[in-house]
Formats: structure tokens, sequence, C-alpha cells
């Protein structure tokens, strides 16, 4: 298709087709209404004059007679711009006036009619337009006094060429603009249509131009983009799910197949086989595990437990947290205590605030004595705290550990991420990927924050619940 055919077919251009249409229609129709009111005026001006002169002439022939009547005929047709004037007999003899030939039987109408006439000193064939009115007098005499028509036509003729050079006008310009404007948005939307192929393409990183006008394409860039960026986050975390799966669990796979090849191998009796079936049972439970902290990630990140919100006491699950991990804490030698400012209530999924405040309270408890203050006899500590700020509510939990280092603070929330090379403690480093996906989830932020000495995560969480996206 050329560029002048795609051009023609835009929306934009149709419409700017239609507006002109409707406009000149509009403006012809004024146009018409005001050159039949001029037409109209003109014409009452000439009945009103005609009547007046009409009135006074008859009481002149009332007064002095025939005679008189033609004495101030006559002088009347002197005057510039006179009227139209003829007097006739009975018979139609032509008495007085500067009206020189009438179509046959205009004197015989009375009243008003637009006829044809010549006057006197025109030529042979050289006739005019008249509004005229016949009047008859006392004795058979008949009066004809009328004005020519051809100011009112050529008024009428100047008024209709002016409208319709205004309409020409108009619709050039009007086809111009729908160009113009055609020409504007086709622009912008063949760049939306270029970025869309090149998504489609598979380059994830296009985004549709914004021409910071703030118009409507604007508005819909910057929320196509948005959703785009979302979509590229969902695709490419898809992407490390599947490597981080590929890598991380191929290990634990292969172990509990070649310990399940060595029992088979190497076992001389009930007592081994049911070790190798013990360890193995408790293999597939950590992966068990594993496998549903990823789904639990996957509903955060999609965006599917948001259905599920409702209100409940922040401060009650951190005391529930605290009853159920105390025993944990206490035979790791970890004191184990909650702060809270009494009820805080929020609006969230409970079950997964509650994972998330689980996961936290269980790393801390698993490296809380490693820190300095391990080292100095001190006891460690971990503090749960539920507290609300304003429009949020912070779930926290600080303990006196070693901390993070703030380089890897925002690695450390990616999935399979763990610090420890060693892999002495048990875990499979998606704790707090979890806990940021419920932040996420819940229109708040998972904050890594130093204790001084340990590490301190909170949870900031608005009170009310995740916002809903401006659709603007």
């Amino acid at each position: 298709m050329t560029a002048l055919g795609k051009l023609f077919r835009t929306t934009a251009f149709k419409l700017t087709l239609v507006y002109l249409f409707v406009f000149a229609l509009f403006a012809a129709s004024l146009l018409g209404y005001f050159a039949w009111n001029t037409r109209r005026l003109i014409t009452d001006q000439i009945t009103g004059t005609v009547d007046a002169e009409i009135t006074g002439l008859s009481e002149q022939y009332n007064q002095g007679g025939i005679r008189r009547l033609v004495f101030i005929i006559d002088a009347r047709t002197r005057r510039p711009g006179s009227s139209l004037y003829l007097v006739t007999t009975f018979s139609g003899d032509r008495l007085a006036g500067n009206v020189g030939i009438v179509p046959e039987g205009v004197m015989q109408r009375v009243g008003w009619t637009e006829t044809a006439y010549r006057r006197l000193e025109d030529p042979e064939g050289h006739e005019h337009e008249a509004l005229a009115r016949v009047f008859q007098l006392p004795g058979g005499f008949r009066l004809l006094v009328g004005r020519d028509l051809e100011e009112r036509e050529r008024l009428f003729d100047v008024v209709m060429t002016a409208g319709w050079w205004s309409i020409a006008l108009v619709i050039v310009l009007g086809i111009a603009g729908g160009f113009f404007v055609a020409r504007r948005v086709l622009r912008r939307v063949d760049a939306i249509t270029e970025t869309s192929r090149t998504i489609m393409a598979g380059d994830l990183s296009g985004r549709l131009p914004v021409a910071g006008s703030g118009d409507e394409f604007d508005r819909l860039g910057v929320n196509l983009n948005a959703m785009l960026e979302r979509i590229e986050g969902l695709i490419k975390g898809f992407k490390e799910v599947s490597d981080n799966i590929a890598h991380d669990l191929k290990t634990p796979l292969t172990r509990l197949r070649n310990r399940s090849e060595e029992a088979l191998r190497t076992g001389k009796g009930e007592a081994d086989y049911r070790a190798a079936l013990q360890t193995t049972i408790e293999e597939s439970d950590d992966l068990i595990r594993t496998f549903n902290a990823l789904l639990l990630i996957a509903r955060a990140e999609s965006g599917e437990a948001s259905t599920h919100m409702s209100e409940f006491d922040a401060a009650e699950v951190a005391r529930g947290l605290c009853e159920l991990y105390d025993p944990l804490a206490e035979e790791k030698g970890v004191m184990l205590r909650v702060e809270a400012d009494g009820p805080t209530v929020l609006r969230g999924n409970r079950e997964l605030v509650s994972q998330a405040l689980a996961n936290l309270v269980d790393n801390a408890i698993k490296y809380a004595g490693k820190g300095s203050a391990a080292a100095n006899s001190a006891s460690a500590e971990i503090v749960i705290g539920a507290q609300s700020e304003g429009e949020q509510v912070r779930l926290s939990v600080a303990d006196n550990g070693p901390g993070i280092p703030d380089a890897d603070r925002s690695r450390v929330v990616e999935r399979f991420v763990r610090l420890e090379q060693s892999r002495s403690e048990p875990g499979s480093g998606l704790g707090l990927s979890l806990a940021s996906a419920v932040a996420h989830l819940h229109g708040g932020d998972l904050k890594l924050e130093d204790n001084r000495p340990g590490l301190k995560a909170v949870l900031a969480l608005p009170r009310s619940g995740p916002r809903l996206p401006n659709p603007a």
C-alpha cells in the first residue's frame, strides 16, 4: 500500500472528512439562511416604500384628479434613483411615468407582482426585473409603482459568491488540516507498530516512543511501557527460575540417585536399606520444600494471591511466630522476643505475610550466633517487630549476627543465592526472594538495613493493601 493510500485509510483523516462535511453543511445552511433573510429584508423595505408612495399618490389624485397625479409623477421621475411609475387609462393607454413597456396583462392584475419591464430610455430587448404594485384609481385609471430589483439581486449575488468562496476555502483548509493531522497520527502509529514488531520478534527490551506532550498517545505509551516492563520482568524471572532449577536442583537430584544406587549396590541388610530410604526421604522433603517455595514466589509475583486479601493483626502474627520458633531459637542458644505496639491492623494475604516473616526469622536464627556478639560471649538475640508508621506497617526481624555486606544486599533477594559458599546450613536460598515477592505483591518493599551489629530485615507494607494501577 502506498503512503498516500495509508494516509487516506487512517481514522484521523476519515474523521476529518466527516467533521469537514458536517461543518460545510452547517456553513452552507447558515449562508443560505443569511442570504434569504437579506433578500426578504430588502423586499420588505421595497414593499413598505411602494405602499407609502401609493398612499400619497392616491391622496393627490383625490385632491387634484388625474392632471395633478400626472404632474407629480412627471416631477418624481426626474429625481435620481426614483421609483418606477406608470399611469394608464382604463383601456391601457400610457399617460405618464418612467416605465416604457411591461408585459401584457400586468396592468390588469391589481396587487403585487414581480415583472419584467423596460425603461423609456432603454433600447429594444434591454429588460429589467421589478417588484411593483398595481393600484386602480377612481375613473378606471391604473397606477403602477415599483422598485427595480437589480440592487437586491446584486447584493444577493455578492453574499452568495462570498459564501461559496468561504466554503471552498474551508474545504481546502480542512483537507489540508486533515492531511497534517493524519500524517502526524500515522507517524505515531507507525512508530508503535514498529516497536510492536520488534517485541514480537523476541526483543522484549523495546519500548513505545513517548513524545512528552502528554497527549493520549503518550498516556497509552506510558501505560503500555509499564506493562511491557512487567512482562519482561516476569519472563526474565521465569528464565532465571528455569536456569536456577536446572543448576541448583540438579545436584541434590543426582546425589539422591547416587545414594539410592549405592544402597542397592552395597547394602547388606535391612538396616542399610532403611538408612538409605531415610536419607532419601529427608532429601526428598528438602526438594519438596524448595518447590513449594518456588510456587509461593510464583503466586506472589503473578498477583494471583492479591484476590485473597483481608484485614488481620500483624502484631498477632509476629507473636505467633515467636511462640513457634522459640524452641528452635532456644536450641540454637538465641534469645527470641517481640516488640509490638499493640494491635497493628494490616490488609493483605495473611498466609503469604506470615510465610515471608517466618523466612526472615528462620534466616536470623541460622546466622544470629555467628557474629562478633558470639565471639565476645554476648547473648545472640533476635527481635521481631510490628509497628505502625503513618500509612505503613513495618514488620521487622533484627539480629546481632554477622549481617550482610552492603555490596551483597541487592543480590541476596535473587533466587537460590546464598552467601555461604560452604552450604553447611540447610536452605535453598529462596527465603529472601519470597519475602521480596510478597512485599511487592502488597505494594511495599523489603529493606535490608544495618543493625550495628547484625542485620535488620524490614517488610514495609501499606496499611490499606496494594493500590491498583492508575489507568491514566
